[in-house]
């Protein structure tokens, strides 16, 4: 679980539409309404909430690139994100080796920080795919999928490209009754992200595999469906 992972970003907008505001509270980042915030729509408020926040007092967090360098705080440049502080960690039980690099925890979660200092994670750094050398987020590709009618769950991996590196491969579970096919899939997503992001195949599975906290365990996906596009 990232560091500083939400505990109330599952919250539906419209259920929250004449609710009281929460805050996300973690490790390093607090996410809160400001005055103004308070005075927005609900689903407005919602975004903002399901941010990861600003650090809090005694934390630093900086977004850098491959090369280590630190990116600008424009809400937009994605980066690893990486933290440092008192109570962040320095070392591992038994282990020799410091997994910081320079003084900085690094997360493996990719964020943007805006001007404001807001930290928003779009994915991690291993389920991030790069294709013709751009970064496409799994998570919003998943996110664009779960807003079919049809589509009761669905998981992206990458998949070991020739030309492209990796590219796209969506995992769809159905809704009971329905019958979507791949076609309208991939229809309803060049709607909805850039075509660069558009997935190269649709497999429909029964059930996602998770693990025990219930997250998907991609690994499981990459080793059955690692090949598919070589």
């Amino acid at each position: 679980m990232p560091v500083n992972a939400p505990v109330t970003t599952s919250v539906a907008p419209a259920s929250i539409s004449n609710a009281t505001p929460l805050s996300t509270v973690a490790v390093a980042t607090l996410s809160s309404l400001d005055a103004e915030q308070e005075t927005m729509a609900p689903a407005d408020r919602h975004a903002v909430i399901a941010k990861q926040g600003k650090s809090v007092f005694g934390v630093e967090i900086k977004v850098v690139d491959e090369q280590g360098a630190t990116l600008p705080r424009d809400g937009k440049s994605q980066g690893e994100l990486m933290i440092r502080g008192q109570w962040i960690v320095s070392g591992y039980y038994k282990s020799d080796s410091s997994p910081l690099r320079d003084g900085w925890f690094p997360t493996g979660d990719i964020a943007t920080i805006d001007a404001g200092g807001t930290m928003q994670i779009r994915d991690r750094v291993k389920d991030l795919i790069k294709t013709g050398g751009e970064w496409i987020s799994s998570i919003d590709l998943e996110n664009a999928a779960v807003g079919h009618p049809a589509v009761a769950a669905a998981a992206v991996i990458g998949v070991k490209h020739a030309k492209w590196q990796e590219r796209p491969l969506l995992f769809v579970v159905r809704k009971p009754g329905q019958n979507v096919q791949r076609e309208e899939i991939l229809e309803f997503l060049s709607r909805q992200v850039a075509r660069l992001c558009v997935p190269d195949d649709v497999i429909f599975l029964d059930s996602l595999p998770v693990g025990g906290t219930g997250k998907v365990q991609k690994a499981a996906l990459r080793e059955k469906y690692g090949d598919v596009f070589s």
